[in-house]
C-alpha cells in the first residue's frame, strides 16, 4: 500500500498544481491585522526588527483604523486670517507662526472661504502689500468629515496634491483641520523643525497637592497621572468633560466635583 509523499498532488499525478503551490506558500503567513503585529512583535524581540522601524510599521497598519478626529489641530488651536484683513495686519501672525498654510475665515472659524499659502504672498510683500486681493490669492479649501480614516486621507492627499483639509463634524460645523504632516507623524512619529515651540506642560504642579491641568489634556493622560476613572467615551479632554459638567463655560475659581 502506497501513501502520498508532501510533494505529491491529491490529484494523484505526483506534482503540485500552481494554486496548491500558493496555497503551500501562503500557509504560514499571518492572516489578520492581530496576526501580522504578532510577527512584528516577535521581529523585534529577536533583534531583527528595531523599535523605531517597529513603531512605524505599526503606525502605518493602524492607520486604516484611525480617523482624522484622532489627529486633527482642534479648532480652538487653529491659526486663521480674516478675509477682510490688510496684508499689513496679518503678516505678523504668520511670521510668528512659522505655518506654510492658513484658512480664510469670513465672519467665525465656521466659514472657512479658502487657504492662504505664506509662499503666494511673497511678490505681494516684496511690493509693499500693493495690489494685494485676498479673493485672488486664496486657493479652495478641501473640506472633510472628522470620520474618514487617515489611510484614505493619505491617498487623497497624494492624488489631489493639497496639504491641508479643514475637518467639519456631523453638524457642518468646523472642528479642526489637518496637514499631510499631521498624517505622516501618525507613522513616523513627531516630525519637529525650527519653528516648534517645545512640548507645553499639560499637568504642572503647583505644591500642596494642587495641580495645573491644560484644558486640552487627555482624559487618559489624566487618568494615568492621579489613578482616576474618568470615563473618555463622549470626551477626549478635559476642558471638553468640564463643559460638559458646567453645561457653559465656567468663570474663573468656580469648582466642580467630578
Amino acid at each position: 500500500m502506497s501513501t502520498m509523499s508532501e510533494d505529491q498532488s491529491s490529484n494523484g499525478s505526483g506534482k503540485k498544481t500552481w494554486v496548491e503551490k500558493i496555497g503551500a506558500a501562503f500557509a504560514n503567513h499571518p492572516r489578520n491585522r492581530d496576526e501580522l503585529l504578532e510577527v512584528l512583535y516577535a521581529a523585534c524581540e529577536q533583534g531583527i526588527l528595531d523599535d523605531d522601524a517597529l513603531a512605524m510599521m505599526e503606525g502605518a497598519i493602524e492607520m486604516s483604523e484611525t480617523q482624522v478626529r484622532d489627529a486633527m489641530i482642534p479648532r480652538s488651536q487653529m491659526v486663521v486670517v480674516n478675509n477682510d484683513s490688510r496684508l499689513e495686519e496679518f503678516l505678523p501672525r504668520i511670521i510668528d507662526s512659522g505655518h506654510s498654510r492658513f484658512p480664510v475665515i469670513g465672519e467665525d472659524k465656521d466659514e472657512v472661504v479658502g487657504i492662504l499659502l505664506a509662499k503666494d504672498l511673497l511678490p505681494h510683500v516684496a511690493s509693499g502689500g500693493e495690489g494685494f486681493d485676498m479673493a485672488a490669492t486664496i486657493r479652495p479649501a478641501v473640506v472633510i468629515p472628522e470620520s474618514k480614516r487617515l489611510n484614505v486621507l493619505l491617498r487623497d492627499f497624494r492624488i489631489s496634491r493639497n496639504h491641508m483639509a479643514i475637518v467639519i463634524d456631523e453638524y457642518g460645523g468646523v472642528s479642526g483641520l489637518i496637514t499631510i504632516e499631521d498624517v505622516l507623524e501618525e507613522i513616523v512619529g513627531e516630525i519637529g523643525d525650527e519653528y516648534d515651540e517645545e512640548d507645553e506642560v499639560l499637568i504642572l504642579p503647583l505644591g500642596n497637592n494642587r495641580y495645573q491641568v491644560q484644558a486640552l489634556t487627555p482624559i487618559e493622560d489624566l487618568n494615568e497621572k492621579f489613578g482616576s476613572n474618568l470615563s473618555d467615551d463622549d470626551y477626549d479632554t478635559v476642558g471638553g468633560l468640564l463643559l460638559a459638567e458646567f453645561g457653559r463655560v465656567p468663570e474663573f475659581d468656580e469648582v466642580v466635583t467630578l
